[in-house]
C-alpha cells in the first residue's frame, strides 16, 4: 500500500509531495515512460518511479493533484491502483446533508468517487491507493458539521445497531414530549376551526391574553427541549454559509415564535391588524418534523436488518486444533491454515477444504439447492453453511473478510449504499431548496421595504417571516416516509416484503418479473413427490419397508422418505443387515423380507427388470425429479421420486403475471434439467439455471438490458445480492423494484 509522504528528508512538511501505486510496469522503459508523463503534469517539479515497489513519488510546486497524476499515467497505458474506504456518518437528516457531504469528500485530492446514502448513513469513497491519508476523509466530513469514522471490512455491526437503537429511542421520547406540549397549543389557537364553541370557552375561562401567555410557555418548551436538535445543527450550518433543512426549520420556527412573542409582549410595535400569534405553527412544525424523523429512523433500522441477519449466519466460535488440542476460539482468531473441526448440526465457521471425515452440508444459503451436498476429503466447504450429519475436519483457506459470506454481506452493503438515478434530481433540488427559500424571503423583505406602505419595515418583516413559515419543509420531512410506511405495510399484510421504499416508485415500470426457484416457486425442502407401487404391491406396505431401510441412512433423501411414512401414520420396523452400496443404493432385511432401494443401475446390477415402471420413471424425470426404485424379495415393488415440490399457488401467480402482460423469468442455482422441467410445467418464459449469488446480479442486468425494468422475487440468503442490485448510471436503466416473498401463499 502506498501512502502520502508529507515530510522531506529533514522532517519538515512537504505538502506538495505524494506517493502512488502504479500497475502494469515491467521494465526500465516503462519506468521512463511513466516518469516523462508525470513530469509533464502542470505543477510537477520532480517525479521518481520505482519499478521494484511499483510506486511513484511526485513533488508539486503547489497543492498536489493526484487525479491529474492518474490521468497522466493512464494516458501512457498504465493504471494507478484504486481502493475503497467506507465511512459511517452521523447527523445527516436530509438529501441536502447528503449533497454537502459528497461535495466535501470529492474535494479531497485523490478521491475519484463518493457516494453517500442517507438510509444506511454510510459513505463509500473510491480513491487512488495511498493518495488519501486515513484521517483526511473523516476530517472533510467533520468540516461540514457531521461526525464520521472509518468502518473496517470485517467490523461487527453491534456498534451501528446500538447507535440506531439510541437514535430511535431519543426520537420517540422527543416526539412524545413535543406532541403532548403541542396538543394544547393547537387546541387553544385552532380549536375553534373544528369546534365553534372552543373560542368562546377559552375567552370565558382562560382569557385572551392569558391564552397567549400559556401558548408562549408551552411553545418555548417545544422549541427548546425536543426542538433544540434543529437549532444545534441548523444554526452552525447557517453560520458556515451552508444552510440545510435543519436551518430552514430553525429559521421558520424562530420566525413564527419571535413574531408571536413580539405580538404577545410588545404588540404596539406591530401595525394595526397584524397583531396575531403563530405559536401553534412553530410547535406543530417541530412536532411534524419529529414525526418524519422518527419514521425515517425506523425505516433506517429496517434497512440494516438484512445486514444483521446475514451477519447472524456466521458462527461465533470455531473448534480449532492448536498444539494437538481442540480449543474453541472466537471466529476472529481463526487463521488461514488452521485445522477446524465441525460436528453434526453446527455451522461451518469459515471457508476451507475437507481433510478428514465426511458429511452432508446444507448449502442452500449459497446455491439455493434444498438437498444437502455430500462432502468428503478434498471438497470445499463455505462458512455459514450447516453440517447436517457426520463430523469432519477441514483446513481454513479463507477467513474474516475473505469468506464467501463476508463477500455477500459487502455486496449487500454496497448495493444499499448506492443511489437511484432519480435521486440525482432530488439532490439537485434539495441542494438549492434552503438557499432559494431564504433568498425569496430576503427578496420579499426588500420589496416590501421599498414599495410597501408605512410602516414599511414592519410590513417587510411580517411578510418575510410569512415566507419562512410557509416554506418550512414539514411536508418534505413527513410525506415520503409516511407513504413508504403505508405502502410497504400494506404489502407486508399481503405477504410481500419490499427491499426498500424506492421499489414502490419503480414497480409500475417493470416489464419482467424474475423469480428465484427454491423457496419462492417451490416449498424449499425435499419431499416425497411420487410413489408408484408395482402390480401386486400395496403402497403403504412398500413405503413402510423402504422407510425402515432409509432410516439407517444419513442421506437427506432418506429423511424425506422417513418423514412421508410418518405423515401417513406408518411406523417403520427395524432393519437388519443394513448395507450401503456407494453410487448405487441401499439394502437390508426388514421383518424377514429383503428390501433394496436405489437407482435403475442398481436394479440392473441386481438383475431386476424395471420395464413395468419405466414409463412412470420417465414421467418423473421429465418433471425434473430424480426417480429411483424399491425391490422387495427380488421383485421391483415401486418407483419413487423425492424433490422440492412446486407450491400449489405458484401456477396461479404466474398466470396472473402473464395476464398483466409481464414476462416471467426464473433464476436459480439448481441444475439445468430440474429448472427446465419446472419452467415448462409453469410456463415460464426465461430460465437461467446453475447461477451463484453474484451471477444473479449479472443475470438481472442482462434481463434489464433486453427487456427493460425487472422486478426480482426471492426468499433466500443466496438471493440477497440480487435483492439489492447496484443501479447502473443513466435514466433509462433505473434499478428494478425487488421484493421478498415471506409466506408460502402468493397474494
Amino acid at each position: 500500500m502506498a501512502s502520502i509522504d508529507r515530510r522531506n528528508a529533514t522532517g519538515h512538511d512537504a505538502p506538495g509531495e505524494v506517493s502512488v501505486r502504479i500497475e502494469g510496469m515491467t521494465c526500465a522503459s516503462c519506468v521512463a515512460r511513466v516518469e516523462r508523463a508525470l513530469k509533464a503534469v502542470p505543477g510537477v517539479t520532480e517525479a521518481s518511479v520505482n519499478l521494484a515497489s511499483e510506486s511513484a513519488t511526485v513533488a508539486f510546486a503547489g497543492t498536489a493533484d493526484p487525479s491529474a497524476l492518474a490521468r497522466a499515467v493512464e494516458g501512457v497505458g498504465f493504471a494507478v491502483r484504486e481502493e475503497t474506504t467506507e465511512l459511517a456518518i452521523e447527523g445527516m437528516t436530509c438529501a441536502s446533508c447528503v449533497s454537502r457531504v459528497e461535495k466535501a469528500l470529492l474535494r479531497v485530492p485523490g478521491v475519484v468517487e463518493a457516494v453517500v446514502n442517507l438510509a444506511t448513513e454510510r459513505a463509500q469513497i473510491r480513491h487512488l491507493s495511498g493518495a488519501v491519508a486515513g484521517g483526511d476523509l473523516a476530517a472533510a466530513v467533520r468540516s461540514t458539521g457531521y461526525e464520521a469514522h472509518a468502518i473496517a471490512p470485517d467490523a461487527p455491526s453491534d456498534r451501528e445497531a446500538e447507535h440506531r437503537a439510541r437514535e430511535l429511542s431519543t426520537l420517540r421520547r422527543d416526539l412524545l414530549v413535543a406532541a403532548v406540549l403541542t396538543l394544547p397549543v393547537f387546541a387553544l389557537e385552532m380549536g375553534s376551526h373544528l369546534i365553534p364553541g372552543v373560542h368562546d370557552w377559552v375567552m370565558a375561562t382562560i382569557g385572551h391574553r392569558e391564552s397567549w401567555y400559556l401558548q408562549f410557555a408551552l411553545t418555548s418548551l417545544v422549541l427548546f427541549v425536543p426542538g433544540l436538535r434543529f437549532f444545534r445543527k441548523g444554526v452552525p450550518a447557517l453560520l458556515r454559509g451552508a444552510p440545510d433543512m435543519n436551518s430552514l426549520v430553525a429559521l421558520g420556527t424562530s420566525a413564527a415564535y419571535g413574531y408571536s412573542t413580539v405580538a404577545t409582549f410588545a404588540g404596539g410595535l406591530l401595525p394595526a391588524g397584524t397583531r396575531n400569534v403563530y405559536f401553534e405553527a412553530a410547535a406543530v412544525i417541530v412536532t411534524l418534523i419529529l414525526v418524519g424523523r422518527f419514521l425515517e429512523a425506523r425505516a433506517k433500522g429496517r434497512t440494516s436488518q438484512a445486514i444483521r441477519h446475514l451477519m447472524g449466519l456466521q458462527a461465533k466460535t470455531a473448534r480449532v486444533l492448536r498444539d494437538g488440542q481442540a480449543v474453541d476460539l472466537p471466529i476472529a482468531e481463526v487463521r488461514v491454515g488452521d485445522v477446524v473441526q465441525v460436528r453434526p448440526g453446527e455451522r461451518v465457521p469459515v471457508d476451507g477444504a475437507v481433510i478428514e471425515g465426511s458429511s452432508y452440508v446444507d448449502e442452500s444459503m449459497i446455491t439455493g439447492e434444498p438437498v444437502p451436498v455430500a462432502k468428503g476429503v478434498g471438497d470445499e466447504v463455505v462458512g455459514g453453511t450447516i453440517n447436517r450429519t457426520g463430523a469432519f475436519g477441514f483446513e481454513a483457506t479463507r477467513v474474516g473478510a475473505d469468506t464467501v459470506l463476508a463477500q455477500i454481506v459487502r455486496m449487500v452493503e454496497r448495493a444499499q449504499g448506492s443511489k437511484l438515478p432519480i435521486q440525482a434530481l432530488v439532490d439537485r433540488v434539495t441542494a438549492v431548496f434552503v438557499p432559494v427559500v431564504m433568498g425569496v424571503a430576503a427578496l420579499t423583505f426588500a420589496l416590501w421595504l421599498l414599495l410597501g406602505p408605512d410602516p414599511a419595515l414592519t410590513f417587510a418583516l411580517v411578510n418575510a417571516v410569512a415566507v419562512l413559515i410557509i416554506a418550512c419543509p414539514c411536508a418534505m420531512g413527513l410525506a415520503t416516509p409516511t407513504s413508504i410506511m403505508v405502502g410497504t405495510g400494506r404489502g407486508a399484510e399481503m405477504g410481500v416484503l419490499f427491499r426498500k421504499g424506492e421499489a414502490l416508485q419503480t414497480l409500475r415500470d417493470a416489464r419482467v418479473v424474475a423469480l428465484d426457484k427454491t423457496g419462492t416457486l417451490t416449498a424449499g425442502r425435499p419431499e416425497l413427490t411420487d410413489f408408484v407401487p408395482a402390480a401386486g404391491f400395496e403402497a403403504d406396505e412398500v413405503l413402510a419397508l423402504v422407510a425402515a431401510v432409509e432410516a439407517r441412512s444419513e442421506h437427506p433423501i432418506a429423511e424425506a422418505i422417513v418423514a412421508a411414512a410418518r405423515n401417513r401414520g406408518l411406523a417403520p420396523a427395524s432393519a437388519e443387515g443394513f448395507e450401503a452400496v456407494p453410487g448405487f443404493g441401499l439394502a437390508a432385511r426388514v421383518g424377514g423380507r429383503r428390501v433394496e432401494v436405489g437407482a435403475d443401475r442398481y436394479m440392473t446390477r441386481l438383475g431386476y427388470s424395471v420395464s413395468d415402471l419405466e414409463a412412470d420413471a420417465r414421467r418423473m424425470a421429465d418433471a425434473g425429479r430424480s426417480p429411483f426404485y424399491a425391490a422387495v424379495d427380488g421383485r421391483i415393488a415401486a418407483a419413487i421420486a423425492v424433490a422440492d415440490p412446486v407450491k400449489p399457488t405458484t401456477a396461479e401467480a404466474i398466470d396472473a403475471l402473464h395476464r398483466l402482460g409481464l414476462k416471467v423469468a426464473m433464476i436459480t442455482g439448481d441444475n439445468a434439467v430440474t429448472a427446465r422441467a419446472i419452467g415448462r410445467q409453469l410456463g415460464i418464459d426465461e430460465i437461467v439455471a446453475e447461477v451463484l449469488p453474484e451471477g444473479k446480479v449479472a443475470t438481472l442486468a442482462s434481463l434489464r438490458e433486453r427487456f427493460g425494468s425487472v422486478a426480482f422475487v426471492g426468499d433466500g440468503i443466496n438471493d440477497a445480492p440480487a435483492l439489492w442490485p447496484r443501479p447502473t448510471s443513466g435514466w433509462r436503466s433505473a434499478p428494478a423494484p425487488t421484493w421478498r416473498s415471506r409466506r408460502p401463499t402468493w397474494c
